[in-house]
């Protein structure tokens, strides 16, 4: 039986974030990828719901690894607005989405 990778997903009432370990990204290949409009807290990079957890979602179908989302909910403004801005050391110049 093949064993889910689970991830959790931020919520609050105006946005959300796909909460996964940077390792990840670099392990996908899509670390490069990410934009300035996710976050990061320690090794945790918090992935913009609109264009950078459907990167994520692509790399991981295309590794053939299946994942569930775990809500989480915050009724009031989600602390993960006022982490620092994703940045990947490969980077050349900014990326803006």
């Amino acid at each position: 039986m093949t064993k889910k990778l689970k991830i959790k997903f931020y919520q609050d009432p105006g946005h959300g974030w796909v909460a996964v370990k940077r390792q990840l990204l670099k392990d996908l290949g899509i670390e490069d990828d990410i934009s300035i409009f996710s976050y990061t807290k320690g090794a945790t990079v918090y992935l913009e719901e609109n264009s950078d957890a459907h990167k994520l979602s692509k790399a991981l179908e295309k590794a053939g690894i299946e994942f569930e989302l775990v809500t989480v909910f915050h009724r009031e403004r989600s602390p993960i607005r006022s982490y620092p801005s994703y940045y990947s050391e490969g980077w050349n110049c900014f990326k803006w989405g």
